[in-house]
């Protein structure tokens, strides 16, 4: 099973409850003590708990991804979401979806709208 890491940007309580309601595996930047840290640091943490970084900084984190390729590195997954676009159901469904989609998300940014 797929298990997430929400940074700064994409954090609402509302969203980590219903989803762990689910089952689904989720922590926080917060959980973490994370919070106020660079983008490149949530990324590395994430990936070295085996989490997919979900996040709504679509610009930095898809530079980071490139970079991360650029370079060799690996890291465990990016997932784009627009909070403004779905609502609370709408985001737990479709992560939902991609959890239980057998897609491996290591090393590929994936966007919430395409589950």
């Amino acid at each position: 099973m797929v298990r997430f890491y929400f940074d700064e940007d994409s954090t609402q309580h509302r969203l980590i409850a219903a989803l762990r309601s689910q089952m689904i595996d989720v922590t926080t930047s917060l959980e973490s003590g994370m919070n106020a840290r660079d983008d490149e640091s949530q990324l590395i943490l994430a990936s070295s708990h085996g989490r997919v970084l979900v996040t709504s900084n679509v610009c930095d984190f898809a530079l980071l991804h490139r970079d991360f390729m650029e370079r060799g590195r690996s890291h465990s997954g990016i997932l784009i979401i627009s909070q403004q676009r779905f609502s609370t159901g709408e985001i737990v469904r479709r992560i939902l979806r991609l959890a239980s989609s057998g897609i491996d998300p290591a090393n590929g940014i994936c966007y919430l709208s395409n589950f």
